[in-house]
């Protein structure tokens, strides 16, 4: 078999490097299916995924300043101003796939002004694209890129406060061969920089019932009810298959997840578990064989007044089921519902950058996800962590988050779990 043949059909980052960036300095850190940076507080941890959440963004044609809002904190705290007073950091990745691995590394001016100073993307040894700083006083770099035609580069200035790499396929035509290699190699690193979802659940956000709308999670999970909402309906049996995570993960024997419609047009989750003795928002119209307690269809006033505040939760007597709204979870079960629904969707229940001309089975999803263990006990982080590993063994799908020192050790015992220890 070729070696072409066993590249990778879907375009992901494989390496993320820091060669000056904040804490860290010559850093070169591979990425697998599922990578968790791991050391102590103050090691770089968080640094590291800010600065592939940067590369996300530029990819995805946000400017500099929108990549990098903290920009002059990215600089190594020791790092001393040249002449002119300039200080910055570098940072590059890896994106392997079709056309093999591709290099992107960035030079960026954070003081006394914000821009970058120079790009470059190689592949297989050969330089497809450099930018440079020549003219100080100008908002332009200039970029040159493989031609391969009658002249072998082709000059052009570039915007100083934009990814190059991803201006490429807006200004390379695709006549020559050199041209089509710029391109195939521009658009898989493009590819695999907006296929990022930045997950950070926030229980505290996440407790309210909420409108009903598209159903497109947002970073922060604050319409978990609403995705839930659409997944129940589109996405059954990974419905299912997150109400079998649930009964893994939180108190009682989960049955089910549900969603209530509220009279005002809001949506507000619930769990069912079977539980003795349990308090609980009674199910209107449930009733499970074997039960020996059947709750009764209630009058829509009835159920509107037990939805309402104040009015959370009522008494089930024996072994019946009870329905819990999640404001009602632990912050900890929250995060573990939420970080699990992440695995076992996609881009189009993201609210992330929809890739219309590149269809979801040519993509890989990568989470990035800071403080992954965050709130997590430790069944629930050995649930997630072996949901994780099964979920990204197909390939669609990669994880590159945090953790402590006591969540790495457990991690450090799941196949398939890759950590990076990082230092002071």
């Amino acid at each position: 078999m070729g070696g072409s043949a066993r590249r990778p059909a879907r375009p992901a980052v494989t390496e993320l490097r820091l060669s000056a960036f904040a804490a860290h300095r010559a850093a070169v850190h591979p990425l697998g299916p599922v990578t968790l940076f791991a050391g102590a507080s103050g090691s770089g941890k968080s640094s590291a995924l800010r600065a592939y959440e940067a590369l996300a963004r530029l990819g995805a044609g946000d400017d500099l300043a929108t990549a990098f809002p903290d920009a002059a904190d990215c600089v190594p705290e020791r790092a001393r101003p040249d002449a002119q007073g300039r200080r910055g950091f570098r940072i590059g990745c890896t994106v392997d796939g079709p056309v093999g691995p591709v290099h992107l590394d960035i030079a960026v001016q954070a003081e006394p002004r914000l821009r970058i100073v120079g790009e470059r993307l190689t592949c297989r040894g050969r330089t497809l694209l450099t930018t440079a700083l020549r003219d100080p006083g100008r908002d332009a770099v200039q970029a040159e890129w493989h031609t391969a035609g009658a002249t072998p580069v082709t000059r052009a200035p570039f915007p100083d406060d934009l990814l190059g790499t991803a201006l490429l396929p807006l200004r390379v035509a695709g006549k020559t061969k050199g041209q089509l290699e710029v391109l195939a190699a521009a658009e898989q690193v493009v590819v695999a920089l907006r296929s990022v979802f930045v997950c950070d659940p926030r229980p505290d956000r996440m407790r309210a019932p909420v409108p009903a709308g598209e159903g497109r999670l947002l970073r922060g999970c604050d319409n978990l009810a609403e995705v839930l909402h659409r997944t129940r309906t589109e996405c059954p049996r990974r419905h299912a298959r997150l109400a079998s995570v649930a009964d893994a993960g939180c108190a009682g024997t989960v049955t089910g997840l549900g969603v209530e419609e509220l009279p005002d047009g809001r949506v507000r989750a619930v769990l069912e578990r079977v539980a003795r003795g349990r308090v609980g928002l009674e199910r209107p119209g449930l009733e499970r064989p074997g039960s020996e307690h059947v709750v009764l269809e209630r009058p829509a006033s009835e159920r509107a007044a037990l939805a309402g505040a104040g009015a959370g939760t009522v008494q089930v007597a024996g072994p019946g089921p009870t329905v819990t709204p999640l404001g009602r979870l632990g912050d900890g079960e929250l995060r573990y519902l939420a970080l699990a629904l992440v695995l076992l969707t996609g881009p189009g229940v993201l609210a992330m950058d929809q890739l219309a001309e590149v269809p979801d089975a040519m993509r890989t999803l990568t989470v990035l996800a800071d403080g992954w263990d965050r709130g997590l006990d430790r069944r629930q982080l050995r649930e997630l962590l072996s949901l994780a590993t099964t979920i990204c063994a197909n390939g669609h799908i990669r994880l590159v988050g945090t953790v402590g020192e006591t969540a790495a050790a457990s991690a450090r015992e799941t196949p398939g779990v890759s950590i990076v220890d990082l230092v002071r």
